[in-house]
């Protein structure tokens, strides 16, 4: 099964922009900015959500004391790396997961409140079928 390409206009990309900037602005504020209605931005939104353009609705925060941590992770040869990377991201512990090039398959990002919990995540993905080894980097510091 293959992937139906998503096309967005200039005035989605504009949106999409403005939301990340400020996923707080309300859709008058964003209707003013594109020059469009009120109803044309609600549109706009929903067929992003249906379209999985838009695949979720968070917040920007940070913490004092958290743990930012990255992941890396290689997948044994013969296992379906999507599968796997399906896997981590059922456990809701991570913020992203990416497939990535190079000699990891997959990338976890994770923000978790202490290291204990940064330990259960990395053993729970050393858990899973089909995952060789990781290697993690903790971040000191964010810009």
């Amino acid at each position: 099964m293959t992937k139906k390409s998503i096309q967005i206009d200039e005035i989605d990309a504009k949106l999409l922009s403005l939301l990340k900037q400020n996923s707080r602005a309300t859709l008058g504020e964003i209707a003013t900015q594109l020059g469009i209605s009120k109803t044309a931005v609600k549109k706009r939104l929903e067929r992003l959500v249906q379209q999985r353009v838009i695949k979720r609705f968070t917040i920007e925060y940070s913490l004092t004391d958290e743990v930012k941590v990255l992941i890396l992770v290689k997948v044994m040869p013969g296992h379906n790396v999507p599968e796997v990377a399906e896997k981590i991201y059922n456990m809701k512990m991570a913020e992203s997961i990416y497939e990535v090039t190079g000699d990891y398959d997959i990338a976890v990002i994770a923000r978790l409140p202490n290291i204990n919990m940064v330990n259960d995540l990395i053993d729970r993905i050393r858990s899973v079928e089909g995952v060789a080894t990781t290697n993690t980097h903790i971040v000191l510091k964010s810009w």
